[in-house]
C-alpha cells in the first residue's frame, strides 16, 4: 500500500472523546488580534492565540485545478507540537472557493479529506463537481504535512517500493522486509529533516481546523469529512465542538474502532453486497453463479501457489510483471468494488485461467509515476502508529479476520486490507502512543448525517448505525449499490449532503427510492464457451488441459 493507506481510491485506478487535548492547546491566553476591518473571510490577516492566517497564492496542486480559479487563498501559521513551549512552526494552505451565488449563507463548509495522507486543496474538484458550493463557500485545508502543507512529509522510497510490489507474492517475509525497510528510510529522512512525528495526528489536525475557523472570523461553520476525513471530523467535533453548526461524513471510520478487525469487517460487507447484487440480477447470476464461493476458493488456491502474468496498464512504457497471491487479491477485491460492473466477470475469467483483467488493475493504481509524491507517508504513520496500532492487540486483529473469514488461510488473515505489514511498519515508524481517550466514542448533539455505500469494503456501512448510538440528532444513510465515498459520483447522495445542510435535522432522502443496482457485464456467449476448459493451475496459467 502506499504507506498503508484508508483511503478512497479513484475509480480509475482500482488500485482508514474526548480526546486529551496536549498539554496548553487553549489554555493560553489569545495573544493582541491583528486584523484589517471588513473583508470576506481569506481576505484579512489576522493572528489568534498562537495561530495567524495570511492572505497569499492559492495552494499548490499536482495539476491545474479550475475550479481554484477565483477562490481566496493563503496559509495557516500554527505551532507543530502545541505541547512544547518553543515548536518550530508549520504551514497549511489555505484555498476558499466562492459560493455559485452572489449573496451566500453565511455558515461555510469545511472539506475534511480523506488518506490519511491526501491533501483537501487537490480534493476541490471532487467538492465542487458535486455541488457543494451551491450557496456556500468551501473552504479547504491543507492538513498537516500534506502535499501543499509545508514541511510536506511525502516519501517517494513508499510510492516506489508500492509500484515495485505487484511483482512480488504480496504477504511473503521477504516482501515484509523490502516494506519495512522502506518505510524505515522514509521515517530517516523525515527525522533528519528536523520533522517532529509525533505532531502528526488528530489531536493536532483537529487543533488546526479550531485555529482555521477562529482565525478567518468565521462564528459558525459547517463540516464535511470523506474516509479517513470522517476520522478527522469525529475528533474535531468532540475536541473543539464551538463552532460547528452540523457534520457530514461519507465513507466513515469511526476513532474508536481503527484498526485490522475493521478492516476485515468492511471488506466482508462490501464484498457481501456486491455479491449478493449479482444474485439478484438473474443475467449475473446465470452466468456466474456462487460468486462468493467461486471468490474464496481462488483466495485459498492463489495463496497457496500464486498466479505470474504479464500485463502493459495504460500509461506504461512497457509490460509489467504481476504476482497474484490470496493477499492480492483480497486488496484487489476491497478497492474493485468502485467498478463492480466488471467485477464477477474479473473473478470469473480468473477462475478460468485468465488473470490479466485483474492484474491489469492491480497494477494499474500502483505503478503511475504521476501519483508518486501526493500521499503524506508522514502524517498517515503518525495517526496509525499512535491512535490504532497501540490500541489494538495482534490477537484481536488475528479474531477480527477469522470471525469474518474463516476460510482464508492464517497468512492473508494475518495482514488486513489496506494495512499490509502495519504492525511492523509501527515498530520502524517509532513514536509514542497517543493518549487512551483518542479512542473514545464521540459524543455529541450536532446534528450529523452519517453517510454510507452499499458496496463499500473500506468503510463498512455499519460504521453508520455505530456512530449514531452516541450522537442523538444523526442521519443514517446507506446509498445502495455505492461504493466507498458516495458524495464522489452519486447524485443521490451529494442531493442528500446538499439537503442536509439546509435542514440538518431533516435531510431529503427520497431520491434513494429510485436507485438500481448496477447492470453487470455479462461476458459474450462463445466466449463462455471457450472459457469453460481453462482453469487456474496453481503457480503458473496454463491452457486447455
Amino acid at each position: 500500500m502506499a504507506g498503508p493507506h484508508v483511503r478512497r481510491l479513484r475509480t480509475r485506478s482500482v488500485a482508514a472523546a474526548t480526546g486529551i487535548l496536549v498539554t496548553g492547546l487553549l489554555a493560553a491566553p489569545a495573544s493582541p488580534q491583528e486584523e484589517t476591518p471588513g473583508g470576506a473571510s481569506g481576505t484579512v490577516a489576522r493572528t489568534v492565540g498562537d495561530a495567524r492566517f495570511e492572505p497569499g497564492p492559492c495552494p499548490k496542486t499536482p495539476e491545474p485545478t479550475a475550479v481554484l480559479k477565483g477562490a481566496r487563498c493563503g496559509t495557516l501559521s500554527v505551532p507543530e507540537n502545541r505541547a512544547k513551549a518553543n515548536s518550530r512552526r508549520i504551514t497549511l494552505g489555505v484555498a476558499i472557493v466562492p459560493a455559485a451565488v452572489g449573496n451566500p449563507k453565511r455558515d461555510p463548509i469545511v472539506w475534511l479529506a480523506g488518506g490519511p495522507g491526501d491533501d483537501a486543496v487537490g480534493e476541490a474538484k471532487m467538492a465542487i463537481d458535486g455541488g457543494l458550493n451551491r450557496d456556500r463557500d468551501v473552504i479547504f485545508m491543507s492538513q498537516r504535512g500534506t502535499y501543499s502543507a509545508d514541511p510536506v512529509l511525502t516519501c517517494r522510497t513508499i510510492d516506489e517500493f508500492n509500484a515495485r510490489v505487484v511483482g512480488l507474492v504480496y504477504d511473503a517475509r521477504t516482501t515484509e522486509r523490502r516494506h519495512v525497510a522502506a518505510t524505515r528510510s522514509c521515517r530517516d529522512r523525515l527525522a533528519d529533516r528536523g520533522v517532529d512525528l509525533a505532531a502528526y495526528n488528530d489531536i493536532e489536525s483537529a487543533a488546526d481546523y479550531a485555529d482555521l475557523r477562529r482565525t478567518l472570523n468565521i462564528p459558525h461553520w459547517n463540516v464535511y469529512g470523506i474516509s479517513y476525513g470522517t476520522h478527522l471530523a469525529l475528533v474535531y467535533m468532540r475536541d473543539h465542538p464551538e463552532g460547528i453548526r452540523s457534520v457530514g461524513i461519507d465513507g466513515i471510520l469511526p476513532p474508536s474502532r481503527a484498526g485490522s478487525a475493521l478492516a476485515w469487517s468492511s471488506a466482508k460487507q462490501g464484498f457481501d453486497g456486491l455479491f449478493k447484487a449479482c444474485a439478484e440480477q438473474p443475467a449475473c447470476n446465470r452466468r456466474y453463479p456462487n460468486l462468493s464461493a467461486t471468490f474464496d476458493r481462488l483466495v485459498r488456491d492463489l495463496e497457496s501457489k500464486p498466479v505470474t502474468t504479464t500485463v502493459t496498464p495504460p500509461g506504461s512504457p512497457k509490460p509489467v510483471k504481476v504476482v497474484l497471491d490470496g493477499g492480492a487479491l483480497v486488496n484487489w477485491m476491497t478497492s474493485a468494488t468502485h467498478v463492480a460492473p466488471s467485477v464477477p466477470r474479473s473473478i470469473d475469467e480468473l477462475a478460468h485461467g485468465k488473470p490479466q483483467r485483474i492484474a491489469e488493475q492491480w497494477a494499474s493504481g500502483r505503478i503511475n509515476p504521476q501519483i508518486f509524491g501526493r500521499i503524506s507517508h508522514g502524517l498517515a504513520y503518525g495517526v496509525f502508529c499512535s491512535q490504532w496500532v497501540p490500541y489494538e492487540t495482534e490477537a484481536e486483529a488475528a479474531r477480527g479476520g477469522q470471525a469474518t473469514f474463516p476460510t482464508f488461510p492464517r497468512s492473508v488473515l494475518a495482514q488486513a486490507p489496506q494495512l499490509t505489514f502495519l504492525r511492523s511498519d509501527c515498530e520502524a515508524w517509532r513514536v509514542p502512543a497517543a493518549p487512551r481517550p483518542v479512542r473514545d466514542v464521540t459524543r455529541s448533539d450536532i446534528p450529523t448525517l452519517a453517510l454510507s455505500g452499499g458496496f463499500d469494503s473500506q468503510t463498512g456501512a455499519d460504521n453508520g448505525p455505530y456512530v449514531a448510538r452516541t450522537l442523538p440528532r444523526a442521519t443514517v444513510v446507506t446509498v445502495p449499490y455505492e461504493p466507498h465515498v458516495v458524495f464522489a459520483k452519486s447524485k443521490c447522495a451529494q442531493s442528500i449532503a446538499l439537503s442536509f445542510f439546509d435542514t440538518p435535522t431533516s435531510p431529503n432522502t427520497g431520491c434513494l427510492k429510485d436507485l438500481k443496482p448496477p447492470k453487470f457485464e455479462i461476458a459474450p456467449a462463445r466466449e463462455s464457451m471457450g472459457l469453460a476448459a481453462w482453469r487456474v493451475q496453481p503457480g503458473r496459467v496454463t491452457g486447455r488441459s
